[in-house]
């Protein structure tokens, strides 16, 4: 387990590619834009949706 745990620090610390603080931050941004339109988009679909079901349910009651 020891040695499990030392050939991942070497692998981390030697062979893995970071990206730099910059396009970190810039992918943060994109990744919270995206997904702040995504939920803006579900939210329009389900309001819609709940509209369309409510409308269908009052035309078969009468």
């Amino acid at each position: 387990m020891i040695n499990y745990i030392k050939e991942s620090y070497n692998e981390l610390k030697n062979h893995v590619t970071w990206t730099s603080w910059s396009e970190a931050q810039r992918l943060t941004v994109v990744v919270a834009v995206f997904s702040v339109v995504l939920a803006l988009a579900i939210w329009g679909v389900d309001t819609v949706f709940s509209g369309v079901v409510g409308k269908y349910f009052e035309w078969i009651k009468s």
